[in-house]
């Protein structure tokens, strides 16, 4: 399309010429003559100087560069828009794979694609507009709402709530039993039967390999426009707010308890039946065993304030100079200690 024509569509401030042709969209360094690329970090101020790019999506405050600009308040948002409306991801009439097994106690909405191999148990509610690719499995009991994508081999298990416009990517495991054992008269581990299902309010993304276990009891809860990254791990009973990222390799043991517009970075844990509160921001790596208040960046395992942990880290580093220097500073200091005199020769008393 035209850049003028891109412009529109973005409700962007074009600075440059409204007809050059626009092809695609890429990074700024890879970006060629006929596509167009973002600078939303000022890190890359000086990339979009030099950049080949048609044009560039930047702040209205940013400086004049010599390649036209499209100017508006998000300029990494307008890049995911501008990105959608060249590449179309591929589109599935609907349809019912010969091969899928649907109950006959199911009920399917209106314009679904069934893929091959798909099962779809008694008792199903499944709405409007669903794509089910090969290999999807929905246990009984099942309630998902319209909308619903699930990629190959995602899994659903029984008596789990799905609300309108889910997204389960390929491997998703939604309502797999919680880790539950007791130890009975003869010490062994005895299975703790998991009763509760898994319920995905609307717009929820569940991305590969992850897995949102089921509630030994009550529900285990994840809230509206929430989105759970790879490999994450949700345990039995846990609630997690609104609009909420919990990134790739996070791990919430049971019970826990996740606020609204949390971020949960690579490879979090949060303990057992801990509460993070709205806002909250836990760096990469960063492990927390107690309750976090809202709008608190925590760093760190065992995590606390994340600009006590940027100092810390930096002493951290700084050790074996400052062991070093203290070594010296004590044997300087031995050195100029005067020697203490030899005690007194006492008598002796001749015994008698």
């Amino acid at each position: 399309m035209k850049l003028g024509e891109l412009a529109t569509r973005l409700g962007a401030e074009l600075r440059g010429d409204a007809d050059l042709e626009i092809t695609g969209v890429k990074g700024i360094e890879e970006a060629g003559p006929s596509e167009v690329t973002f600078v939303a970090n000022p890190r890359y101020t000086s990339l979009a100087r030099t950049t080949n790019a048609a044009a560039v999506l930047v702040d209205p405050a940013f400086p004049e560069i010599t390649a036209p600009t499209l100017r508006l308040k998000n300029p990494y948002l307008a890049f995911s828009r501008a990105l959608g409306l060249f590449y179309q991801p591929p589109v599935y009439a609907p349809s019912i794979h010969p091969t899928a097994v649907i109950d006959p106690a199911a009920e399917v909405g209106v314009g679904a694609h069934i893929g091959a191999y798909v099962v779809v148990g008694a008792r199903v509610r499944l709405g409007a507009h669903a794509t089910l690719l090969p290999h999807v499995v929905l246990y009984p009991g099942v309630q998902a709402g319209d909308h619903l994508f699930a990629h190959a081999h995602a899994v659903v298990r029984e008596n789990c709530i799905l609300g309108d416009h889910v997204t389960l990517e390929n491997g998703a495991i939604v309502g797999a039993d919680g880790f539950g054992f007791a130890t009975n008269e003869l010490g062994h581990w005895e299975k703790i039967p998991q009763s509760g299902p898994v319920r995905l309010g609307n717009r929820v993304d569940v991305q590969a390999n992850a897995c949102i276990d089921r509630a030994t009891v009550g529900a285990t809860v994840i809230g509206d426009g929430t989105k759970v990254d790879n490999l994450v791990q949700v345990g039995h009973g846990s609630k997690v707010g609104e609009n909420t990222l919990i990134c790739a390799q996070t791990g919430l043991a049971g019970s826990s308890v996740i606020g609204n517009n949390v971020i949960l970075a690579g490879q979090t844990g949060i303990a057992g039946h801990c509460s993070v509160g709205d806002g909250v921001i836990l760096t990469a790596q960063s492990a927390v065993s107690h309750d976090i208040p809202a709008d608190k960046m925590i760093s760190g395992s065992p995590g606390f304030d994340n600009r006590v942990w940027l100092r810390a880290v930096t002493i951290f580093q700084r050790l074996p100079e400052l062991l070093k220097r203290l070594d010296r500073v004590e044997k300087k200091l031995a050195a100029s200690e005067p020697i203490p005199p030899e005690p007194a020769a006492q008598e002796k008393v001749p015994s008698e």
